[in-house]
């Protein structure tokens, strides 16, 4: 039983999604702004993915997922009435793993809910045996306990971030172009994933570059792609 929380101070939204999702065999909590969430995923360790408006009175959901982000790594969908592509990485960019504009179809927005929590739970947090540890030059990630560490610290990397990071290292010097991460990381045919790729590398490199402008890993090959090197 996947506990999904959703957050929107629209109630007939609410209302509606939790008899989607709850149709589909989920245990669905409501909660109606931005702290509350917080709040809920503060006392709960067993909530499995945030639908989270963006436009909400008070703490809004661009502000809710940053908060979210900084004490969990479970997905975050954000929901809005906004299309426009700045809107998009904004809550990309602060965390988030998906993006649904509003009005949505029942069954992408379950589809959706389905792929993130497939991925979150075979590749973000299902625990693995073995010695799987990759290092270059003092970036290292452990697969084994989903730790990557630059020089000896620590660094937090979201589920997508991570296995982009994960693709990469484990090919050290092979060159993945957008489509082939868009399609190795989420698992679905490529199609527009330029600015959704483009955002989760400039944020790993923010994490684990001394200077993102002069990487020192994660390296651009103009026209071509992206690779560890």
């Amino acid at each position: 039983m996947y506990n999904i929380l959703v957050c929107d101070d629209d109630k007939e939204i609410v209302d509606a999604i939790d008899i989607y999702l709850t149709k589909e065999g989920y245990n669905v909590i409501k909660v109606y702004d931005g702290l509350s969430a917080i709040d809920v995923i503060k006392s709960r360790n067993d909530i499995s993915l945030l639908l989270v408006d963006i436009m909400m009175p008070g703490l809004d959901g661009i502000r809710t997922t940053l908060r979210v982000r900084e004490m969990s790594k479970i997905p975050i969908i954000i929901l809005s009435a906004k299309s426009e592509d700045s809107d998009k990485i904004i809550g990309l960019d602060v965390g988030a793993d998906d993006y649904i504009t509003k009005p949505f179809n029942p069954l992408e927005l379950i589809a959706r809910v389905k792929s993130q929590l497939r991925r979150y739970t075979l590749l973000g947090a299902m625990p693995q045996t073995g010695d799987h540890i990759y290092s270059i030059h003092g970036l290292t990630i452990n697969d084994d306990r989903k730790e990557v560490t630059v020089d000896g610290e620590q660094v937090k990397l979201t589920p997508y971030e991570y296995n982009i990071l994960l693709l990469l290292m484990k090919n050290p010097g092979k060159v993945f172009s957008i489509n082939n991460i868009y399609e190795a990381v989420w698992g679905e045919e490529a199609f527009a994933a330029d600015n959704t790729v483009a955002v989760h590398i400039r944020h790993i490199r923010e994490k684990i570059e001394i200077n993102p402008k002069e990487p020192r890993y994660l390296k651009v090959v103009w026209g071509v792609g992206y690779k560890i090197d």
